[in-house]
């Protein structure tokens, strides 16, 4: 899911490449210095106010005045943003407070948005206006298919999304799959010269490329943070190669081997999802036998009638049980909760910070279903996060670094156990321990499921960058890619006049994707340590933080601290440690993985 608040620091670079001055500067002072820093925080606050009002009617009113509109204050904000980064400059060799010198920092390292734009005004505003009009197209895009009786029919992405999540004919499931994948093809043109002006303006503040921006915000060198998610990666690795044989072996089951092969990639429109980055939906085809039913809520939530605005009351109740605040009335007014008949609005689930404030939002096309329960406390994970921070001076209103905003929501969705459902009424008993491998199957459809996939989408867009890979292999090895990590592949032959990547959002948006790889890591270790914090025992699956006091002090600390200190010192104020560490995942799956091992033996793994 995307967070879309419009802060500084979205984007910080915290180590890597400097920016290097044009000019001589005369020398400077520290009084100077406070007044530059609060000048450009006063300055860069109201641009970011303006940009976030207008980006907000883009997404709920597609049009091309609107996209315009927003391409335009997108403009002025990255025209001021990158004036600030090259005069703060002039102050780094004064001598100011350790809290003053990390605004420098971050004022001369940072961006509200992951681009840095052109110093050339007229490459600046076309960059802008193909960003928006990349967004627009993908908010617009359909499938459409001949009717049986009638006019063509077009599908949406909730609608296609909803197909693909309950269908099982793989005919229509590849045509759904093969529907909405040429909305890609529309933003491939836009997206060759956007990279192009993406880099020159990483060129001209003193980076390599883009890619090398984006892995420059972690408090580490690029390189070094590329290898630190190459650590990461390899705790887990194990654990996806023996889900994905047993997914594979089952769904050959099913399907048949002219279908899904005993020992290749698996074909990415049978795993219930557009993109094949999380399985959840294809649990009924693989469920362990004697199991027990799944504990999708889906059933329950449409029997009981909740509507989307209940969803939402949902997820705040559980921050409520914290000992956090109420949402402010203005959330319930402003947000957008379902799906307007009378236009078209950008559906991706997204959590918006306007005035950064009190003017928090989500904006989601909300079905009463399992999946859009658990999104809900993810993005309200954002806002909640928003909201603690909000004390602080604007350039430290974001999260120690951007996958912890995304972690957070999903730390909470963690707590979403049996016990939890029961309170709620959404189950009608606990399920014996015995069911737990069901349980825990579940949750790894969607949580290891989706970590290659986390990684796929940002090793192809560094390449890109880099110009390691050229126009020419746009898709050809977005394809490579996904087959080395996940093990998958188009279930329809692709070629170039295809642009497979531009069919997911954040692509189409230029939403960096790392962040969800390390929050679907950093989770696991937010849950175990709020667990112990709230006196829980027992297996780490079956604990919950509900309700616990206790564990919503030890969030709020953290969430608090914003942007103001390094990334390492928040993780250690809510976990103890100073290095993400994917053990928690292993600890969490361990009875499952041991299960799976079982099922596999004598089946291929790998591909």
């Amino acid at each position: 899911m995307r967070l879309r608040t419009m802060t500084l620091a979205s984007s910080i670079i915290l180590a890597g490449a400097f920016l290097t001055c044009d000019r001589a500067m005369a020398a400077a002072t520290a009084a100077e210095a406070e007044r530059f820093v609060a000048s450009a925080e006063e300055r860069l606050l109201k641009l970011s106010v303006e940009f976030g009002r207008a980006d907000w009617v883009k997404d709920n009113f597609i049009t091309d005045d609107t996209e315009l509109l927003s391409a335009v204050a997108n403009d002025r904000l990255m025209a001021a943003t990158t004036e600030v980064a090259r005069e703060a400059a002039r102050f780094d060799g004064v001598a100011v407070s350790p809290e003053l010198r990390r605004k420098l920092k971050l004022l001369r390292l940072a961006l509200p948005v992951s681009i840095l734009p052109p110093a050339d005004a007229a490459r600046r505003e076309e960059l802008t206006q193909l960003m928006a009009r990349m967004e627009g197209a993908y908010g617009q895009g359909k499938w459409c298919r001949p009717a049986p009786n009638g006019p063509e029919e077009c599908l949406d992405i909730t609608a296609v999304t909803r197909l693909m999540r309950e269908s099982r004919d793989p005919k229509l499931l590849l045509d759904a799959w093969r529907g909405w994948h040429a909305v890609g093809s529309k933003v491939r043109k836009d997206y060759e010269r956007y990279t192009a002006l993406a880099n020159v303006g990483a060129h001209d503040l003193g980076y390599a490329d883009t890619g090398v921006l984006w892995r420059s915000k972690y408090e580490m060198p690029p390189d070094a943070f590329a290898r630190e998610v190459d650590r990461l990666w390899e705790q887990v690795r194990p654990l996806y190669l023996a889900l994905h044989a047993y997914v594979r072996s089952r769904l050959r089951a099913t399907y048949g081997p002219d279908v899904v092969p005993a020992s290749g990639p698996i074909p990415a429109h049978l795993l219930g999802n557009i993109w094949a980055q999380e399985w959840g939906n294809v649990y009924p085809l693989v469920a362990p036998k004697g199991q027990g039913p799944s504990l999708d809520v889906t059933p329950r939530l449409v029997a009981k009638g909740v509507d989307a605005r209940e969803m939402v009351r949902f997820g705040e109740r559980f921050f409520l049980s914290l000992g956090l605040d109420p949402l402010p009335q203005t959330f319930w007014d402003r947000s957008l909760f379902t799906k307007p008949r009378d236009r078209e609005v950008v559906c991706h689930a997204s959590a918006w910070d306007i005035d950064f404030a009190d003017d928090l939002r989500i904006k989601m096309c909300i079905e009463p279903t399992d999946e859009d329960f658990r999104t809900i406390h993810h993005e309200l994970g954002h806002n909640y996060y928003q909201r603690a921070y909000k004390p602080l001076s604007f350039i430290f209103q974001d999260s120690a670094n951007d996958g912890f905003h995304e972690a957070l929501g999903d730390t909470l969705a963690l707590s979403v156990t049996p016990a939890y459902l029961k309170q709620l009424g959404l189950i009608d008993s606990e399920p014996d321990p015995s069911q737990d491998i069901g349980l825990l199957l579940q949750q790894a459809l969607d949580k290891i499921a989706f970590l290659p996939f986390g990684l796929v989408v940002d090793q192809w867009r560094w390449k890109v960058f880099s110009g390691e890979i050229t126009p020419a292999q746009y898709n050809a090895e977005w394809w490579k890619l996904r087959e080395k990590y996940q093990g998958i592949a188009p279930g329809v032959a692709r070629s170039e006049t295809d642009f497979d990547p531009g069919a997911k959002y954040h692509v189409a948006a230029s939403v960096p994707y790392t962040r969800y790889f390390l929050a679907r890591i950093l989770q696991f270790q937010f849950h175990r340590a709020l667990c112990r914090a709230a006196g829980q025992s027992g297996p780490l699956h079956r604990q919950s933080i509900y309700g616990s006091k206790q564990a919503g002090r030890r969030l709020q600390a953290m969430m608090a601290m914003g942007l103001s200190r390094p990334w390492p010192d928040a993780l250690e104020a809510l976990t103890g440690e100073r290095q993400i560490d994917a053990t928690a995942i292993l600890d969490y799956f361990a009875p499952l993985k041991k299960w799976l091992d079982e099922q596999n033996q004598g089946q291929p793994v790998g591909w």
